[in-house]
């Protein structure tokens, strides 16, 4: 795994808290109470926390393996 995504450890932390806030939200959205409602915009701050996350490099991953140099 670790040649194809040399920095997979931020990018599974990403892709999962994409997840947990799309997860939540649709739950919200769609659990038969009225009362319940999803926060959107904390979805997106969560989905654009997780993209970072996806394009980060692990500390552990040199410049040259992550293919910056």
């Amino acid at each position: 795994m670790t040649e194809f995504i040399p920095s997979w450890r931020t990018t599974v932390a990403g892709i999962g808290a994409m997840l947990v806030a799309i997860g939540g939200a649709l739950s919200a959205t769609f659990d038969n109470d009225p009362a319940t409602t999803a926060d959107w915009a904390a979805v997106i701050a969560a989905c654009i926390a997780g993209f970072g996350l996806i394009f980060a490099r692990d500390n552990k991953v040199s410049s040259e393996q992550a293919g910056a140099k």
